[in-house]
């Protein structure tokens, strides 16, 4: 009687041994797959490098171009974009501003006036 109940132990035991071993072994897989996939990712990153230095945008003028104001970037030659805003829908301080080059800083207040001053 003594044998048999030694063996269901054993075999309870050695049971629970093998449930935990496979659990690890499971959890220890998922980990390492988890791992490989950002290695993956993280190799597909591709960097661009330049040769030069980086400048601060120095800002944006607002200008009348045929009509419509324009953007320029901040040397006031070089056309950003053309927009569809007509020189005439505008206040006229905003008008007045406009024609003689009203300059704005960030692009944030760029778009900020595109968008108040667009239908």
């Amino acid at each position: 009687m003594k044998k048999r109940y030694s063996i269901g132990f054993f075999a309870a035991f050695f049971l629970i041994i093998s449930l935990l071993a496979i659990g690890y072994q499971l959890s220890y897989q998922y980990r390492m797959d988890k791992q490989e996939a950002k290695t993956v990712e993280e190799e597909n990153t591709q960097f661009i490098s330049t040769k030069g230095e980086t400048t601060k945008n120095e800002g944006y003028y607002l200008k009348e171009l045929h009509g419509y104001v324009a953007v320029y970037l901040s040397d006031g030659e070089t056309l950003y974009e053309l927009t569809e805003i007509s020189c005439s829908s505008l206040p006229k301080e905003v008008q007045e501003a406009v024609r003689t080059g009203k300059y704005v800083e960030t692009t944030r207040e760029l778009y900020g006036f595109l968008e108040n001053y667009s239908s």
